[in-house]
């Protein structure tokens, strides 16, 4: 298997493509200026306890306030609060290698025992903000590494249960046990395994020093206030995906590719040459053929193979996947058993897929055609707990019910990806009244005159849907050469996928948007 990462950078957000032999399987989108990401750690102040759900609302300054549960403080909290409480008091004699570990929080303890309204505490975001929730908050922090993940305020030592070696499990606890500074616990991970003690010693130096520099600006922060940012979406992915079967990072700019290429050189400099700068005219998920797998693989209806075709419905509570088998029963060759035990490991496969495309979490409720024999059921169950070990998100899969479907539980820490797969109708452009389309390229050519003679703007690129870059770049002499002999000849003309029939649009050569008036508007 070969992998690729394909990264579009533009004004307004970031987008991650992840590709298995050519074929999309995971798929991240967020905005330039998104903050309260997973693993952001906040100053918060406690807003509201509520003891009947023995939780409490923080306060970490976004419009819902964040949601705190008593078994998410974490067993090391009273030793965490009050070594917060002596820094922001301004005790300049808290050295945080000499804090005594003080006893554990009791398992069912009740929150109201130990946080008050008003207090101040540190928290991590757990879950990101979903549809009209706040943030899912922890007090347990962790910095996390390549290798490993520190934990302060404890001194317990855990190591990754996908280590099957026990000779293995305990070399790497007692290596860590070795190199651990006091008052740090630390999380061993999947990815530890084999690695040399001068690795795994830098990462937790490097862990160490990003929780020390924070620390030291403890005092001076008012609640609410950012603490610690995780670091960007692309090199968190690069943290828990990258392996020797990646060939390829691509990236459309030139501050992220500076910032992944130090990365990857610093984790992994014997991969650092698969990073790329792409610099294609092409939009690069275009040139890639990633918006085309985006456009039919994220939509209501996916067909799958031969026929048979998934309905995907997202409600508030779950997630509910229907498998329908179209045409594809009518094989007369096969019996109708083995007919419906086919479609359905095909839909498996591509139902595995939609999971990590989507990043769907919750309760997903499949719908698989009925089978009467059990073997088969079995066989379906254990088809998608093997095909589900390549998701690094936590998951747990019940076997098919009697009504033929299966429950499966998935760690949701962000929003499902909701892409709008439709377009706009190519003629009125979603008014309901059209122009004459026969006079769009009049449209656009008095656009072009505006900004070449009365802006003096005369290098840019044009975006435009490939239908009608084809048709202006038809003949001996096109449409487009005519235009670019009139008005200018730096000007460039660039298919764009993602764009509607009759929808075009402008960038300055840095590759930002604007609007052409009377004047130039940056969007």
């Amino acid at each position: 298997m070969v992998s690729d990462i394909i990264v579009d950078v533009t004004q307004k957000d970031v987008s991650i493509a992840v590709m298995e032999d050519n074929v999309l399987v995971e798929f991240h989108k967020e905005t330039r200026n998104e903050t309260y990401a997973v693993g952001d750690i906040y100053l918060g102040r406690v807003k509201k306890l509520l003891p009947g759900l023995n939780a409490a609302f923080i306060d970490v300054g976004y419009k819902k306030e964040a949601f705190l549960h008593y078994q998410d403080l974490g067993f090391a909290f009273n030793t965490q609060q009050k070594y917060i409480k002596r820094i922001m008091s301004g005790d300049k004699k808290a050295n945080f290698s000499k804090l005594p570990i003080l006893p554990e929080l009791i398992k069912d303890g009740k929150i109201a025992d130990v946080l008050t309204a008003g207090e101040d505490l540190l928290v991590q975001i757990s879950k990101e903000p979903i549809s009209t929730k706040g943030p899912r908050l922890t007090a347990e922090l962790s910095f996390a590494g390549r290798y490993i993940v520190l934990i302060p305020f404890t001194e317990k030592i855990s190591v990754s249960g996908k280590i099957k070696s026990n000779e293995e499990r305990a070399r790497l606890r007692q290596l860590i046990q070795s190199i651990k500074p006091k008052n740090f616990g630390v999380i061993v991970r999947t990815s530890a395994e084999g690695k040399r003690v001068a690795e795994l010693d830098y990462e937790l130096k490097t862990l160490k020093k990003r929780f020390d520099d924070n620390l030291v600006r403890l005092n001076k922060l008012k609640s609410p206030s950012l603490f610690y940012e995780e670091t960007s979406r692309v090199v968190a992915l690069l943290r828990d995906i990258l392996n020797p079967t990646f060939e390829h990072i691509y990236i459309n700019d030139s501050d992220f590719y500076n910032n992944v290429l130090d990365y990857v050189t610093l984790i992994a400099p014997e991969q650092k040459d698969i990073v790329k700068r792409y610099n294609g005219s092409l939009p690069i998920f275009d040139h890639f053929a990633v918006t085309k797998q985006i456009k039919s693989s994220l939509a209501r209806t996916l067909t799958v193979k031969s026929g048979s075709y998934l309905i995907i419905e997202h409600t508030e509570a779950m997630h509910v996947i229907d498998v329908n088998s179209g045409n594809r029963l009518n094989n007369k060759d096969n019996e109708p058993e083995e007919n419906s035990f086919n479609v359905n490991l095909a839909a498996a496969d591509e139902i595995v897929r939609q999971l990590r495309l989507r990043d769907m979490g919750g309760i997903i409720v499949i719908d698989f055609i009925d089978m009467s024999e059990a073997g088969n059921r079995q066989k379906l169950y254990e088809h998608v707990l093997e095909a589900m070990k390549r998701d690094r998100a936590r998951h747990n899969i019940l076997p098919l019910s009697k009504f033929g479907l299966m429950q499966i539980t998935r760690q949701r820490v962000r929003p499902v990806v909701d892409i709008e797969t439709t377009e706009r109708c190519p003629t009125c452009m979603g008014t309901g009244k059209a122009k004459p389309s026969i006079l769009f390229t009049d449209e656009l050519e008095e656009k072009i005159s505006t900004l070449t003679n009365k802006l003096c703007m005369k290098q840019f690129n044009l975006h435009i849907h490939p239908y009608v870059f084809a048709y202006i770049s038809k003949g001996v002499v096109s449409i487009m050469m005519k235009w670019k002999l009139k008005y200018s000849m730096k000007m460039k003309f660039i298919p764009d996928q993602s764009l509607g029939f009759l929808e075009y649009k402008f960038y300055d050569a840095e590759n930002n948007e604007f609007v052409v008036s009377d004047k130039i508007e940056l969007k």
